[in-house]
């Protein structure tokens, strides 16, 4: 029976797996601290080791400064900072992720991420993937792509793009 806005449960609920299916796919998986987050595989440029990371006086804290990859000058974040997340010395773990990322016009930049950890990458499937739970407070969540419940945990899957937007002015006068 049609509720009182028209829509019956059948309709939300194959709205809801519909933007469960646009957002299945392969995702590379990454630990910050004791949680799991994944991103895009096709964001993911390569994968490195921690290196040489060259400070940059007068950015965020948590930009880490700049790397020479192969002749071309990369800004570095460390997620863990952005986050809000404590500091952590770096280890034989440690690994900076090279992403490919789009600003709101579409313009791509190419910065690195560091991650505690990098895990696997996942084949995950609409229906494993639920929308970002609204915590009773305003909190922007825009960046959360959803929460995806993979082997009896949950990774929070990441829109690495709305995650560094902001960070994309920072990372362009740093190499410019």
């Amino acid at each position: 029976m049609p509720e009182a806005s028209g829509e019956t449960k059948e309709s939300i609920m194959s709205q809801t797996m519909e933007k469960g299916q646009h957002r299945e796919g392969k995702y590379l998986t990454f630990g910050l601290g004791s949680e799991e987050y994944g991103l895009e595989i096709l964001k993911v440029k390569e994968i490195i080791g921690i290196m040489n990371i060259t400070y940059v006086p007068k950015t965020p804290k948590y930009v880490k400064g700049v790397i020479n990859l192969r002749g071309k000058v990369i800004p570095v974040i460390d997620l863990r900072l952005k986050f809000g997340m404590d500091v952590m010395e770096y280890n034989d773990r440690t690994c900076i992720i090279v992403v490919d990322i789009a600003d709101k016009t579409g313009k791509k930049t190419i910065m690195g991420i560091v991650v505690d950890s990098v895990s696997e990458v996942l084949n995950i499937k609409g229906e494993e993937i639920e929308d970002t739970p609204t915590f009773g407070v305003r909190l922007d969540t825009d960046y959360i792509l959803g929460m995806a419940k993979v082997k009896g945990a949950v990774k929070i899957l990441l829109d690495i793009d709305k995650v560094l937007t902001t960070d994309v002015v920072v990372a362009e006068s740093i190499v410019h």
